[in-house]
């Protein structure tokens, strides 16, 4: 595939065509060992750069 033609897919195609296939012959379990698409908060995360600190907010 030419690069032109990857600049037309999206994330989810590249994950499936490249990166999930990739993993697999490195030995990763796509059952135990991989998640895709995981929600890991309920609201917006708010990161402060010159503080270092991540603060949670839940609409």
């Amino acid at each position: 595939m030419d690069p032109s033609e990857k600049s037309s897919l999206s994330e989810r195609d590249i994950c499936t065509k490249f990166i999930t296939p990739a993993l697999e012959q490195s030995g990763w379990d796509v059952l135990s060992q991989i998640r895709e698409e995981v929600t890991f908060t309920d609201g917006r995360l708010n990161v402060k750069e010159r503080l270092g600190v991540a603060r949670w907010v839940f609409a």
